[in-house]
This record gives C-alpha cells, structure tokens and sequence, in this order.
C-alpha cells in the first residue's frame, strides 16, 4: 500500500463522516474565506462578482470592500453586508471562529461545552457562551413540522439528584428518579426512524401530555407510550393509542415499546453529564434544541455542519 502523503491529507475510506477538520481548513482557511461564502450563498447571482443591487435596482457587479467586511457596488458604491442578519451580525469575533463554532456543535454527538470552546479557541467564556447559545437557539431550531406515522412519546426529568436522596440502586427507600427537586420534567416525541421534538413543561400533568401528542402529532397516526396516568386521556383523542406496561416488567411487545424515545433520553443525559455537568431549568430548552437537531439529521447524507451554515441568515438578506 503506497505511503500516506502527511503535506496533503485525505479522509480515510473507512471513516463514516462526510464533512471533516481537513475539509473545513481547506473550505474555510480565513476570515476573508468565510465572508465570501456568506456573499456567494445569500447574495450573488450568476457568479461571485454579480449580486442585486437595492439601491440601482438591477444586477451590478461588485467588489470587496478592504476595509470593512462589506461589498461595495461598483456602479453607485452602496455598500451590503453579508454578516447582516445572521448570528455573527455586530460581532467582533473573527468569522472562522464562529464558523468553526458552528463545525464543533455539529460534528459532536454528546455534546461540547462553551468551557471546551473556550480553551480551544482562545476565547473568553462569555464569547464562548454567546456564540454557542446563538447557534442552539437561532440555527438549531425546530422545523414545525407535524410528526405522523409512529410516534413514540415519553416524558422525563433532567437535572440534578436531590440532596439528601438515597437512589433505589442504592437500596433506598427515598424519593427516586421521578423527585422533582432540582428536576425540570421534559416531554419528547419522536417518529420511528425520523424526527424527534421536545421540550421542557410545567409538569407531567396529562393537560401537558396528551395536549403536546395533539398539538404536534397528526390525527390517526399510531401513538406509542407506557401506561404513566397523565396519557389516559388518550383514550378520547383521535389517534391509534398503544401502550406497554413498564409496571408490569414489559418493554417490547410486538411492535408497540417506546426504546426509541427512551434511548433519544439516554442521548440527552449522557451529554448533559459527560459535556456539561449541570444545565439550568433556565436554559434548558437550547440544549434539547442542539440535541434534537443532531438526532434529527443522524441520516443526512448532506454534512450537518454545511446544513447549519445553509440557515446562517436568519430573516434573509438585507442591504445596508
């Protein structure tokens, strides 16, 4: 087998991901790189050098402006930003770090803490903090789309074990997984080999519940849950509602079990634990949102982290 050239390294052929720290050097090597992809991606039109000027109203070339991060129309000189209405707008940081930010949060899959992001980047914490809170809430967003076909719901609680409690591992008779001391309850819904939602709720009543199946969840699709009391009132709703008794000692029966669901939770916590420690009840619902979008894309065949840049611009283009 001939030699590997170290000057010029290619992914190997065994290796499962499609987009890699050797692709993003060579995609994104500068500042100047990735200001140019945000032009060609929101702006130009047939080529790099031609966009749609506001001001002229027509297609006019354009050239980079050296001094500031802009293009500058070469007919009237109005000036356009591509930094304009996404996440980096108004931001000092250097573009390739944000970009690389972006890289990081979507080649993980347990997660990457804005600690971590600090020490790799040379950042403060609270630029760390800002660009990965920006990125979960504005990019790692959910589609609104509606969930059909089988659908398995489950609700949890995440967070820290309550002072004082003794687990039932431990041969205790205290409060168990379920204490919601220090918990936040999270309900989650996910389609057998597609999409998965959640979010944090008030409690595990059943008004929250069935309520979140009959917001987001089509009427007549197959609703899979154990037998928790808070999903009776599924009984009056318009779904084909299957259930397995976890009390019983039953997790799979036939087809109707909710370990899809259950392992999306084992996904969450063990981030959560591994990468961050602790999450506030406060900012809970952006770390589902990193989560969910991962495991909602795990099949894409395009690189996640190229699909998140795809969304960069959050309200379109806009000339200043």
């Amino acid at each position: 087998m001939a030699p590997v050239n170290r000057n010029q390294p290619k992914r190997a052929g065994g290796s499962d991901s499609t987009y890699t720290i050797m692709d993003f050097t060579r995609q994104f090597p500068d500042d100047a790189a990735c200001l140019a992809y945000l032009w060609e991606r929101h702006y130009a039109t047939v080529d790099p050098e031609h966009a749609h000027c506001p001001k002229c109203g027509e297609v006019r070339k354009f050239h980079r402006v050296v001094s500031r991060p802009s293009y500058s129309c070469d007919v009237c000189g109005h000036h356009i930003h591509p930094t304009a209405n996404t996440i980096m707008h108004k931001s000092s940081t250097s573009l390739q770090l944000w970009f690389h930010a972006i890289f990081l949060m979507a080649q993980t899959r347990m997660g990457i803490s804005a600690k971590q992001l600090e020490r790799e980047m040379g950042v403060t914490y609270k630029t760390a903090w800002r660009m990965f809170t920006r990125i979960r809430n504005e990019l790692m967003v959910d589609d609104g789309l509606p969930m059909g076909g089988s659908v398995e719901a489950d609700e949890t609680y995440i967070g820290g074990k309550p002072r004082g409690c003794i687990p039932y591992s431990s041969g205790g008779k205290g409060r168990g997984g379920r204490s919601r001391d220090q918990k936040a309850p999270v309900f989650g819904m996910v389609e057998r080999k597609g999409r998965v939602r959640a979010y944090p709720v008030a409690d595990v009543s059943s008004a929250n519940l069935v309520g979140g199946i009959r917001k987001y969840v089509e009427p007549g699709s197959i609703v899979y849950t154990d037998s928790f009391a808070g999903y009776r009132a599924m009984k009056h709703e318009m779904f084909d509602h299957r259930q397995i008794n976890h009390f019983a000692g039953q997790y799979v029966l036939g087809d109707i079990h909710t370990n899809t669901i259950e392992g999306f939770w084992s996904i969450v916590k063990n981030g959560i634990v591994g990468s961050h420690r602790h999450v506030s009840v406060k900012w809970l619902q952006g770390y589902l949102n990193e989560y969910v979008w991962r495991y909602s894309h795990r099949d894409d065949i395009h690189p996640m982290f190229l699909s998140l840049l795809e969304h960069v611009s959050l309200s379109g283009p806009t000339a200043y």
